[in-house]
């Protein structure tokens, strides 16, 4: 081969790897729901954990593209106020469950954001019907995949949310 093009390519991978890392990330659009019936507390707990980078571009989207969540806590805080508002679990009555904002807080590459309730005071052993709805980022990217895991004693029931569904329901054991 020709020493001058090896060169040439060697400067170029070379530039290409100095690039800031950012230039290299590209959108994950998935994120995971935990909601957890924790009978030792007596709550119902909530973890959504969203990839840092996506969060930061569906604000520029949804905000403009000034923002930044990674240093702006009024950014992170109106985030997780969104996620918060496109998240919604039901009873098998249809009422809506009222979940309280806990925090939420970067962890490296992630965005998570807490809520809880109390436990329903019907605590039957029976399996239970739950109505849930997650639309968090999906009216930012159609292909956005949700997915929550709910676990109630020793038994794990995970819905997805992709495509066109808006309400999934889980029956619990």
């Amino acid at each position: 081969m020709n020493r001058r093009f090896l060169i040439k390519a060697s400067l170029l991978l070379v530039a290409l790897n100095a690039l800031p890392a950012a230039l290299h990330a590209h959108q994950q659009k998935a994120a995971i729901t935990r909601v957890v019936f924790n009978e030792r507390t007596g709550l119902l707990e909530v973890m959504h954990r969203f990839y840092l980078h996506d969060a930061e571009h569906a604000m520029r989207q949804l905000l403009g593209s000034d923002t930044d969540i990674i240093s702006d806590a009024q950014t992170q805080s109106k985030f997780a106020a969104y996620v918060q508002q496109m998240f919604q679990l039901k009873s098998p009555s249809g009422e809506a469950w009222v979940l309280s904002p806990v925090g939420h807080e970067i962890d490296g590459n992630f965005f998570w954001v807490y809520q809880e309730r109390a436990l329903p005071v019907d605590r039957s052993e029976g399996p239970i019907e739950l109505q849930v709805t997650h639309n968090a980022l999906r009216e930012v990217w159609r292909d956005q995949i949700n997915t929550v895991n709910i676990e109630r004693g020793r038994s794990v029931t995970t819905l997805t949310f992709q495509g066109s569904d808006e309400h999934l329901t889980a029956l619990l054991d």
